[in-house]
């Protein structure tokens, strides 16, 4: 991680404190912000969105998806977390603190946002930093790119159904139609686009120039997340400066959620016989959000001032110190994930020989 990206929470702070004073400072200018949309999309969000979200999708090889067998039980275990229990446990989290514990201590009239949220950030796993988490954990970087890009094509067709699916149960009005078009404007069209990009490049420069590029592109897609951050506490400010205990209180399911996560898929790799190096970026990837994804989405269905969007930023807030705790579980607990048990230690001593 550069020192930028290991700091990401101070910035996301500095981004609060600066998008509520411009918020306040200067209405119009925000209002007007607010106002350029077409087809209840918001231009300037998008724009942003697209400059967040394509560099990392060039990251990913979507030709890795023939190895997705090679570790059958890594995979497995990452679509059961990631597809089957996620965006539940994140539906009944949401509903259980939100929705009833916390209920007396929010806005009344955005509880059902604020779940909203909740939802949307636990039905999108992680694309890009998961990458990050599993070189730092020494996971197998070809496991962890192929159930990336696995992950990425599920997203395209499963996101919006159990989205869909999950806001009914929470007798939430989804608008299917602005729900299809955030998968299609933030998922089908970036990953087309960054597919595209990847081929050219690697065609007329090789990898080392796709290195190079992506080199390029992630100061881009950092300051594109944090300039989103300042749009959304702009508009959401007030209600911030109202209620300043907002923040904590959304923080508690996403927390719960994440070590939820992280434990259910680790113990389940560690059950299944997998090795210690697919176990790491296996549990981490559920473990992860794709905020990116989740902002957008929010914004798209909900608005700026909705207290769904406000949620997904929460998750952003609390990401990296919340992961990099779980990245030093792991290293912390591989003696006693491997313990004695013959094909883990072979598996083991295989990734670092290799």
């Amino acid at each position: 991680m550069s020192t930028f990206e290991k700091y990401l929470t101070v910035w996301v702070a500095v981004c609060i404190v600066l998008g509520i004073a411009l918020g306040h400072f200067m209405p119009a200018l925000f209002q007007a912000i607010g106002s350029a949309e077409i087809a209840s999309v918001n231009l300037p969000v998008a724009i942003l969105i697209w400059l967040m979200i394509i560099p990392m999708l060039i990251r990913i090889d979507l030709g890795a998806l023939a190895g997705v067998t090679q570790h059958w039980r890594g995979i497995s275990v990452t679509l059961v977390a990631n597809w089957l229990v996620k965006p539940f446990t994140m539906a009944f989290l949401g509903w259980l603190f939100i929705g009833w514990l916390f209920r007396p201590l929010l806005p009344e009239a955005q509880v059902d946002s604020y779940i909203a949220g909740l939802i949307l950030l636990g039905a999108a796993p992680c694309t890009a930093m998961v990458f990050v988490w599993s070189n730092l954990t020494n996971g197998e970087p070809h496991f962890t790119l192929s159930q990336v890009a696995l992950n990425d094509v599920i997203m395209v067709f499963a996101f919006a159904p159990i989205v869909g699916l999950l806001l009914g149960l929470s007798a939430i009005i989804v608008p299917w139609e602005t729900l299809a078009l955030s998968v299609a404007l933030y998922i089908v069209v970036p990953v087309l686009i960054a597919q595209i990009i990847r081929h050219i490049t690697i065609a007329n420069r090789g990898l080392a120039g796709l290195d190079r590029l992506l080199r390029q592109f992630q100061p881009v897609s950092i300051m594109a997340l944090l300039a989103t951050l300042v749009l959304l506490f702009a508009f959401q400010g007030e209600q911030i400066l109202a209620q300043p205990l907002i923040i904590a209180l959304l923080a508690v399911p996403i927390l719960l959620q994440t070590y939820f996560i992280f434990g259910f898929g680790y113990l389940l790799n560690r059950i299944s016989g997998e090795a210690h190096c697919i176990a790491g970026p296996s549990a981490l990837i559920g473990a992860s959000n794709f905020f990116e994804l989740a902002v957008a989405a929010a914004i798209s269905l909900f608005g700026f001032q909705s207290g769904a969007a406000l949620a997904t930023v929460v998750g952003v807030l609390i990401e990296v110190p919340v992961m990099l705790s779980l990245v030093y579980f792991v290293n912390a607990s591989r003696v006693w994930y491997e313990g004695k048990d013959p094909a883990r230690l072979r598996a083991a001593n295989i990734k670092t020989e290799g």
